[in-house]
This record gives structure tokens, C-alpha cells and sequence, in this order.
């Protein structure tokens, strides 16, 4: 690190659990984020100003002024714009040392298979059940640790699938893809803004963690927030010896 970095980041520095050593190894990390939108907005805000060295952003969609009431990235006047273009404009008026790879596109397994090989963790943002079995079975194919989260209406749901963690199970032991789970989305259920918020600020908070070596107690585990009153539980969640994704040789 230089002298501007080390003044930059000398409030991470100072923390013993961190120090110069996971500065640095955050400088050296890559994390995907897929999805800018309402999680999207604050895991890249803090993955960028804590100093993550690459950050790749996966979104094909555009900035809608129904989106400014909770996806703080997005500013009125960027408006029309590609939402991956507007996260990396909001990171650089942060701090302009991560280097910043907008992908205006949906994610899929191609793109997937050649972006997990360089990735440190990837942070699943997105708002919807296929794509997310689709990160998932990738983040299980590559080793990658997979940071999941998720809210709506009022309630959110965060936790840590590590394959590199043979007790860790992975997205679909907990949620199989020949599960009957409703899909639900915002734009037609609602969610609290502060809450998206707060799940995707823990997102970063955990994806940091794994990038700088300090590990994440929410492997195995599954934390729902209620908006409502603020309330936290946290359920171990074992992995599945059938499951169809992390319980077949990959």
C-alpha cells in the first residue's frame, strides 16, 4: 500500500482482526455482485469504499425513479441508466482505487463459469429463485463462497454457503429447485427500504470478512430479520447428502 492508501484505509488498519495484512488482502481480492439494485447498492458501496481491489457488477437492467426509494447507488439524475454503469459511477465518487467491471447483461453459466475462476467470493443480489440456483451451482462447481441474501415486504433473510467447507450445505439444500416456493417481488408485495439496507450492508460486512481472511459465522447458518420490530433469529441449517447440487462429485 501507498501513503494515500494507508490513510485511507487506516481505520481498517487499526482493528486487530484486520490490520495491514487484510487490507492488503482485500486490495488483492475480486467480488462478483450480481444484481444493483436494492441489496446491490449498499454491497458495492461498502465492498468499494472498504477498498476491494476488483469488483465486478452484474445487471441488466436500467434505473427506474420507482427504484431511488430504497437503491441508494442510483441518484434521479441517472435515471434510463444501465444500473451497473450507475454502481460504478457511485463507487468512484467514493473511492476511485477499486477497479470497477460493469456488466450490463443478465448472468448466465457461461459468463458464470468464466468470471468464478478470478473470484474471491461472489454476493448474490438478485430478486429472483433461477438465477440464484443458477450462482449457486456455479459458486459449487468453481469453490466460490457465496454470500445469499434477500428481503421483502418487511422480513429478510441473510446467510454464508462456503463449498470450500465440507459441513457448509449450499443454496439448494435449503431451498431445492423442485421446492414450491412462491415467487414473490417488490414491485408488487412491497419491501421497507431501510431493510434492504440493512441486508445488504451484513452482505458486505460478510463478504469482506471472507475476502480478508476473518472467516463468516453465518456458514451453515440462516439469519432472518424482522423489519417490524428489529428482531433477529438464526438457524443452523445442516448440509444434505441428496441434495441434487453440492451432494453429487463436482
Amino acid at each position: 500500500m501507498d501513503d494515500q492508501q494507508l490513510l485511507r484505509y487506516s481505520r481498517h488498519i487499526l482493528l486487530n482482526e484486520l490490520g495491514i495484512e487484510g487490507q492488503e488482502q482485500l486490495l488483492a481480492s475480486h467480488a462478483l455482485v450480481i444484481g444493483a439494485g436494492g441489496l446491490g447498492s449498499p454491497v458495492a458501496l461498502y465492498l468499494g469504499s472498504a477498498g476491494v481491489g476488483r469488483i465486478t457488477v452484474v445487471d441488466h437492467d436500467v434505473v427506474d425513479e420507482t427504484n431511488l426509494q430504497r437503491q441508494i447507488a442510483h441518484t434521479l439524475d441517472r435515471v434510463g441508466q444501465p444500473k451497473a454503469e450507475s454502481v460504478k459511477a457511485a463507487i468512484a465518487a467514493i473511492n476511485p482505487d477499486p477497479q470497477v467491471n460493469a456488466l450490463v447483461q443478465r448472468a448466465d453459466d457461461a459468463l458464470l463459469d468464466r468470471l468464478l475462476p478470478t473470484v474471491s467470493v461472489v454476493i448474490d443480489c438478485c430478486d429472483n429463485f433461477a438465477t440464484r440456483h443458477m450462482v449457486n451451482r456455479a459458486c459449487v462447481r468453481h469453490g466460490v463462497p457465496l454470500v445469499s441474501g434477500a428481503a421483502i415486504r418487511m422480513d429478510g433473510q441473510l446467510s454464508v454457503y462456503d463449498p470450500r467447507d465440507a459441513a457448509s450445505p449450499c443454496y439448494a439444500c435449503v431451498f431445492p429447485e423442485t421446492s414450491d416456493v412462491e415467487e414473490t417481488r417488490c414491485a408488487t408485495m412491497g419491501v421497507f427500504a431501510p431493510l434492504v439496507g440493512i441486508v445488504g450492508t451484513m452482505q458486505a460486512a460478510e463478504a469482506l470478512k471472507l475476502m480478508c481472511g476473518m472467516g463468516s459465522r453465518l456458514t451453515g447458518q440462516l439469519l432472518m430479520i424482522d423489519g417490524r420490530d428489529l428482531g433477529f433469529n438464526q438457524i443452523a441449517l445442516p448440509r444434505q447428502p441428496g441434495c441434487a447440487v453440492c451432494g453429487q462429485p463436482h
